[in-house]
């Protein structure tokens, strides 16, 4: 079997999952072709360009990689680095674990951003309760992995690795960060599903979510890795007419109305490759129907003919519309919903990935300046401008800031940076307008905390780690540079890791 060429894969062990375990598992998964070597690395040795090392947290455990990582790119592209680092991994990972508790939660949490295997090393196989707990803290699957399993559950194993290093390789692709750009914790999960299921399967997919937040760019992407030979066929319901829709869809033969000429339809045009149907939720009933008939049978009629047509193509609709609610209220059919909907995908709005928005502004910058031009990234951006960028309300979502980019970078002139100057008048914030900090995000996360009873302390603790974590994470480990940001001395950010780092390993003695 050929090694697995991971772009990065990470065994770590956490409690009494110890070395005797962990060096037996090794063993096994290596006789199937899976070499993990350990890790030479500094313990910050910093990611791509754009951010974090990847890998296991400093402290107790032992950390074996292999490969590299892809660093996140601002402008959509990918930088490689190879180590240890304090942020979340964003390759592939096993867990080794012979108890549940908070600490492993802890730890998933560290390593989310890439997927990760957690293997419960004990005699008896966790409560489907715990299974729960851990894909929810950040595990991407859970398997038990008894004192006398051998090569069946490394099978296992390997047969995750190698489709999870398939996804992150698609992930990490020019292809895929060109086109869903962002590297926020929900984005990158939203682009891993989109990956799996646009390239694994043939499932139909429902795209749905507020205007602006890059559902036509899903429906790009699905086409391109879906390996059809076909095009992509794009039917805009909210363009159709009444006495036209019918035509659209299916097409119509020479004489079926007054001076009409023979014309293919959607179904025919999309034969081979993909139809989105945008803005599904505006089809009138009638023709949902029709749609639902040639989506199970494979064929359709031409308007004005008699024989049966045949096609094959993979369905992908959008709507901003609720189409349960539709369904609810009797004005889209739920056997055609139930059709569609093999797989949902919502890309999230703007508000809910805001750190995505200085990459995506990089992004649109490298699109609208000539090559080789000044001010082809955010670094050419003057502080006052990224403050307004990061503060302003984007109802538009990602369209939006887009036009806002485009309205700034032509008012623009000369080399230097990008100057508040540049913003248009109409757009400046005055005294109390635009989006302020906490915002309504930070209110939320703090109210569900008091809401499940946790304490004042308890939540400025968390917060602060928070902080802290993700700083790291931007500064490619650098303390230095992160205690400047938070606006403390390194010394006290040092020592702030290291109690952080001490509670945690007192949390998980505690437990066994």
């Amino acid at each position: 079997m050929a090694f697995l060429q991971a772009p990065s894969v990470w065994l770590h062990v956490h409690d009494q999952a110890g070395s005797p375990a962990a060096t037996r598992i090794k063993s096994e998964l290596e006789q199937l072709g899976l070499v993990l070597l350990p890790a030479a690395a500094p313990p910050h040795a910093a990611g791509g360009r754009g951010g974090a090392g990847t890998g296991a947290r400093t402290g107790a455990g032992l950390g074996v990689g292999i490969g590299t990582r892809a660093g996140a790119g601002s402008c959509g592209g990918s930088g490689s680095g190879s180590g240890i680092g304090t942020g979340a991994a964003t390759g592939v990972a096993i867990l080794l674990f012979a108890a549940a508790d908070q600490a492993l939660s802890q730890r998933l949490g560290e390593l989310a951003g890439g997927a990760v295997l957690a293997l419960a090393v004990a005699a008896e196989p966790p409560a489907a309760d715990t299974l729960w707990a851990l894909l929810e803290a950040g595990a991407s699957d859970v398997l038990w992995w008894p004192p006398t399993a051998g090569a069946d559950v490394a099978s296992q194993v390997l047969a995750r690795l190698r489709r999870w290093q398939e996804v992150q390789q698609l992930m990490d692709s020019a292809a895929v960060r060109g086109c869903l750009v962002g590297d926020s914790a929900a984005w990158r999960a939203l682009v891993r599903g989109v990956v799996e299921v646009a390239a694994f399967t043939q499932s139909p997919v429902l795209i749905t979510g507020e205007t602006g937040t890059g559902k036509d760019l899903i429906a790009q992407l699905i086409h391109r890795l879906s390996g059809c030979q076909g095009e992509l066929t794009v039917l805009d319901c909210t363009t159709l007419s009444p006495e036209l829709c019918g035509s659209e869809l299916f097409g119509h033969e020479k004489g079926a109305f007054t001076g009409a000429a023979a014309r293919d339809g959607a179904f025919a045009l999309a034969d081979g490759g993909v139809l989105f149907v945008d803005e599904v939720g505006e089809l009138p009933l009638p023709l949902q129907a029709q749609l639902l008939r040639a989506v199970q049978e494979r064929k359709y009629k031409r308007l004005g003919g008699n024989s049966w047509q045949p096609t094959q193509f993979r369905l992908v609709c959008a709507t901003n519309r609720e189409l349960e609610a539709e369904v609810a209220q009797g004005r889209f059919r739920a056997d055609l919903y139930y059709r569609i909907a093999g797989w949902r995908c919502r890309p999230p709005p703007l508000r809910e990935r805001p750190d995505d928005i200085l990459p995506l502004v990089g992004h649109f910058l490298a699109q609208m300046a000539p090559a080789g031009a000044p001010g082809r990234d955010v670094g050419a951006l003057d502080p006052a401008v990224r403050q307004y960028l990061l503060t302003r309300d984007y109802p538009g979502n990602v369209r939006e800031l887009r036009q806002t980019v485009a309205r700034i970078w032509h008012r623009h002139s000369g080399p230097g940076p990008i100057t508040v100057g540049a913003v248009p008048p109409d757009e400046r914030l005055g005294t109390g307008t635009g989006r302020r900090w906490p915002g309504a995000g930070f209110e939320a996360a703090v109210r569900h905390a008091i809401d499940l009873g946790v304490g004042l302390s308890a939540i400025s603790q968390a917060a602060g780690d928070i902080a802290v974590r993700i700083v790291l994470e931007q500064e490619g480990g650098s303390n230095q540079r992160a205690a400047l940001r938070l606006g403390v001395s390194d010394r006290t950010l040092q020592l702030r890791r290291k109690a952080r780092q001490a509670g945690t390993e007192a949390e998980a003695d505690g437990s066994e």
